[in-house]
Order: structure tokens, then C-alpha cells, then sequence
């Protein structure tokens, strides 16, 4: 049977198939039905040009299907965690909407107000400013996991969290054991986004073990932060050593260095927070910390059904070539 034009309706694929509307929605799912009719029901879908209205199926079941994905998508661990979120929401037959927040929290706000328009069943996310109000735009209904940081502002939601007090003092902690004193931070941040946990935290952590830390935001995204990190490294009372809130700001210290005559780690030692899959081919290999992705997905989206509680993850310290005792 040749397709026909214009959108199909349930109605006509029923009539076609000689069912009522109700089986013929419980084939086309596979939920009722003889393997026989629902294979048949489908590609008589299929030749008819049928496909499922969402906002029909929305206002008739009150799901939609969809869950909204935001994170700051020029950061290379949150581009593979949004593909691991993905991949993982469409095992159980459910789809994303991925959005970029950009490390901005005005864009951010504006992404929370379009899921909620989206009516999305749930959302996963990397939030730009966990506390900040926007998050409640998201209905209570909604259910919304935060990856990495609490929402504090929407009570109800659920976490997966991260112990950032436990990488921030590891990763300095092998530097200050290395013999580095000075000491650079550098946070994925843009002037108007409020301080992470991570880096409210680096402070304390490095002054408790005798770092004298120089704390810099720089833009999330590798290329376009090599300026700021070149700064950094100018003159003679630069850092000898310089830990990164992201592989990819790292990867933008290897850049900065080598446009700045520097070698790594003869000259600057250099401690990543993701051991992002490219940490092994840089050379020398950054020295990171690493997070267990398969472990986090899974949490997250299981907190979509079952809300409540907040699993903690720890990092690991990965040490490659990227550090080494100052000159």
C-alpha cells in the first residue's frame, strides 16, 4: 500500500487494520496482541505514513515520552555524558531533548522554561546554578535528577552527587606531596555564574595544605579559554603547578604551555577532574580525576523512577605524565 500524504490519524490506521482504536494502539506499543497483529499493525503504520501525535498522546496519557538533557555541552565530559544519558533513556524506549546551557545561567533559565513547555516527563541535569529559583518552573510533577550538585531550590528533586571536597583535596594533595606550593585553579566559569561546589571549597582545602592558590574562571570551552590560561602562565611569578575543574580546561593549559615555551611537567605540572577519554592520548598523558560515567548514568536515570536519596560518587586520582616535582 503506497503512503499517502498529509498526517494519519489513529483512526485510519485502525480502519485499515480492521481493529478498534484501542488495540490498535496496544499493537502499535507491543503491549496486547498476537506477535502476528502487531507486526502487521506496524507496517500498515509504516505504509500509511502514520506517526504518533506527541502532544495528542500527552493530553491523552499525560507522558509524553521525553526527557530534557542540559549541561554545558562545550565541556567535553558533559558532551559524553549527555550520549551516555541518551543511550541509556532509549533502552527504556524513551527519548531526549538535549539542550546546551553554556555555562550560563540565563540561557539556562530559558532552557528550564522550554521544558516545561515541552511537557518532558523528567529531566537530567548538569545544573550552571543549582540554587538557583528557576528550577521550580519545572512542575512538581516533573521529575528532575541533578547530576553532580543538589537543587537546593526545588525541594522534591533528586541528586546524584558528587564529592567534589574529596577530588578537590586528593588532587591537591598530590600536588602539594609533589612539592608545589604555587599553585593555579582554574574553574569553568563565566562572571555571571555563581561559584560550584567544587571551587567554593578549593580555597580551605588548598590553604589546609600550604598551597598558595591562584583561582581563575575561564570559559568551558578549550579553545576559547587558551587566552585566559596564557595569562595565567605570563611572567615570572606564574604557578608551578595548575589544577583544572575539567579535562578541557586542562587540555587548554597543554596549548597555553607549549604556545608559552613551557613544558609539562618539566615546567608546569598539570591535574585534570573528568579523565576524559582524550587523557590518555595527549602527550604526556594528563594526570586526572576519574569518575565511574557507567555508574552516574545508571543513578540518574533510575532516580527518574524511584526519586529520593542522593548516591554519592567519589573520584579516583589517576596519575599519568602530567606531573612531576617542580624544578
Amino acid at each position: 500500500m503506497p503512503k499517502q500524504q498529509g498526517r494519519r490519524t489513529l483512526q485510519d490506521l485502525a480502519s485499515a487494520a480492521g481493529l478498534s482504536l484501542a488495540a490498535t494502539s496496544y499493537a502499535l506499543r507491543g503491549l496486547r496482541g498476537s506477535p502476528a497483529t502487531i507486526q502487521r499493525v506496524r507496517e500498515l503504520a509504516d505504509d500509511l505514513g502514520y506517526t504518533v501525535d506527541p502532544i495528542a498522546r500527552a493530553l491523552a496519557s499525560g507522558r509524553t515520552g521525553w526527557i530534557g538533557v542540559s549541561g554545558s555541552l562545550r565541556d567535553l565530559w558533559q558532551q559524553d555524558l549527555s550520549v551516555l544519558l541518551t543511550r541509556a533513556l532509549r533502552r527504556e524506549g524513551r527519548f531526549a531533548t538535549i539542550a546546551d546551557a553554556d555555562a550560563d545561567p540565563a540561557l539556562e533559565r530559558r532552557i528550564v522554561e522550554q521544558f516545561a513547555a515541552q511537557r518532558v516527563d523528567g529531566a537530567l541535569v548538569s545544573p550552571v546554578d543549582p540554587t538557583a529559583d528557576y528550577w521550580r518552573l519545572l512542575d512538581p510533577s516533573v521529575a528532575v535528577v541533578s547530576i553532580g550538585d543538589a537543587l537546593v531550590a526545588r525541594p522534591g528533586s533528586s541528586s546524584v552527587l558528587f564529592d567534589n571536597g574529596y577530588g578537590v583535596r586528593t588532587a591537591f594533595a598530590h600536588l602539594a606531596e609533589l612539592g608545589h606550593r604555587r599553585v593555579g585553579l582554574l574553574a569553568p566559569a563565566l562572571p555571571s555564574t555563581p561559584g560550584r561546589p567544587a571551587q567554593l571549597l578549593a580555597p580551605s582545602i588548598a590553604e589546609q595544605l600550604g598551597i598558595e592558590l591562584v583561582a581563575i574562571a575561564a570559559p568551558a570551552a578549550t579553545t576559547d579559554a587558551v587566552e585566559v590560561v596564557s595569562a595565567l602562565l605570563a611572567g615570572p611569578g606564574r604557578p608551578t603547578g595548575v589544577f583544572c575543574l575539567s579535562d578541557s580546561l586542562a587540555f587548554a593549559v597543554y596549548r597555553a604551555a607549549r604556545d608559552a615555551g613551557l613544558t609539562i611537567p618539566g615546567d608546569l605540572s598539570v591535574v585534570g577532574y573528568d579523565d576524559h577519554q582524550l587523557a590518555v592520548l595527549v602527550q604526556p598523558g594528563l594526570t586526572t580525576m576519574a569518575w565511574d560515567e557507567d555508574a552516574i548514568v545508571a543513578a540518574a536515570v533510575e532516580k527518574l523512577h524511584s526519586p529520593g536519596g542522593a548516591p554519592l560518587f567519589r573520584p579516583e586520582l589517576v596519575v599519568r605524565g602530567s606531573t612531576s616535582p617542580p624544578r
